[in-house]
Formats: C-alpha cells, structure tokens, sequence
C-alpha cells in the first residue's frame, strides 16, 4: 500500500458542509484546546455560529434535507445547536461523533501556550499554521485513520451532510477528501487552515468557501 492510497477515501454522495465551531474560552484565554470535551463558546463564538448559521441559511433554505454530524464535545454542539435554529433544523436528530473530535494534545492539553512554548520552543508550526504533536500526543495519520474510518461508514448516506468539528482534524478531513498529498513534515493530508467560524462546501474533490469565519486561526 502506497501512502496516497492509505490516506484515499470512497466516493462521497452529496456535498459536505464541514464547519469550524466557535471561539471558546480557551482560545480566548490562548490556551491549548484539543479533545477537551467541555470549553464553552465565548460571546465571539456564539457571534461566528450565528453567522455561520445565517450563511447556511441563504444556501440551503429553510428545513433543508440535510443530515447533521458533530464532534461529541460541547464547543461543538453548541455551535450546531445555534446552526440549527437558523436552518429551522431539530438539535436532537444530530449524530455526535468522537471519531470527529479536534486532535488530542496529550500532556500539552489545557494547558496556555506561552507555557508549553517556554518548556519546548513554537508548538505552530509557520507559515501553515499548524500545530505540533505532543510527545504523548495524537499524530496527523492517526487523525486522518479516525476521519477515513467515519467517512467510509457514511460514503453511501443519501443527500448533503453538515459536519460541525474543529481546526486541524477538519484540516485532515479537508485535505483527504480533496486528495491532497500528505504533508512532507506531518505525514497526512492537510487543507489549509481557516478561522473560526468557517464553512466551506465539498462536492466530488473540490471545495467552495461558503463563510470566512472571524475568529482565530488555529486550535
């Protein structure tokens, strides 16, 4: 097996709509978020999911046929809780998934960057703005086996899907629906990154921004 056909995924039916949840308190706080389960939206983030929501809402319509899909953590479902009540869509049909979660930071997580950085040096990575793996950390090929996983049991659903997860494993999912080469340092494929409070569109390998979010633009 090459390392491209590791990282290929099946055909996907309809389009995928993947968000980036909110600003949370952690990120305002500048502190290391990855898969802790429970950072609350700050009043930004509530702010950026409404947008999102609202651009949903001028390219869907109203109660769109639409299947909703979430990380299993708080920032992430309330953002789809907020998304949701612009599409006229019911919270509680979601699917929460931690195979979707954000990449998981090891003994780096919850803890404020500028400490991390003062321990090891830069934990971003410029100028793609990505962040480094902890020693006891998640690798970007282990993000993108748990990503492969979840988009080969859902490849044959019907119709267009919403996906609500976070800034570098939506990086992953990006990039392996798109077919991008593995990145030369991080060992999968990587989309570029976008800010908080971003949707972008993906149909048959290629991907329309459908909302620049205005937060930050990193985990």
């Amino acid at each position: 097996m090459t390392q491209n056909s590791r990282f290929s995924c099946p055909p996907m039916a309809g389009r995928l709509f993947i968000a980036r949840h909110g600003e949370t308190v952690f990120n305002a706080a500048k502190r290391l978020q990855g898969d802790h389960l429970h950072t609350p939206l700050t009043r930004a983030g509530f702010a950026q999911a409404d947008g999102m929501g609202a651009a949903l809402a001028r390219v869907l319509g109203p109660r769109p046929a639409l299947s909703l899909h979430a990380s299993d953590t708080g920032r992430a479902l309330q953002t789809l809780a907020v998304i949701t009540e612009h599409l006229g869509l019911d919270w509680h049909d979601a699917a929460h998934d931690p195979r979707l979660v954000e990449i998981g930071m090891g003994c780096w997580g919850g803890r404020y960057y500028a400490d991390v950085i003062a321990e090891v040096g830069p934990v971003i990575e410029a100028p793609e703005m990505l962040l480094r793996c902890a020693p006891d950390g998640e690798s970007y090929p282990e993000i993108a086996d748990r990503v492969i996983d979840w988009l080969a049991e859902h490849a044959a659903d019907p119709g267009d899907r919403l996906v609500i997860m976070h800034g570098i494993s939506s990086r992953v999912l990006r990039g392996v629906l798109l077919g991008l080469p593995p990145h030369p340092v991080f060992g999968a494929p990587v989309a570029p990154g976008l800010p908080q409070g971003s949707v972008v569109m993906i149909a048959d390998g290629h991907e329309e921004i459908v909302v620049t979010g205005t937060g930050g633009g990193h985990a």
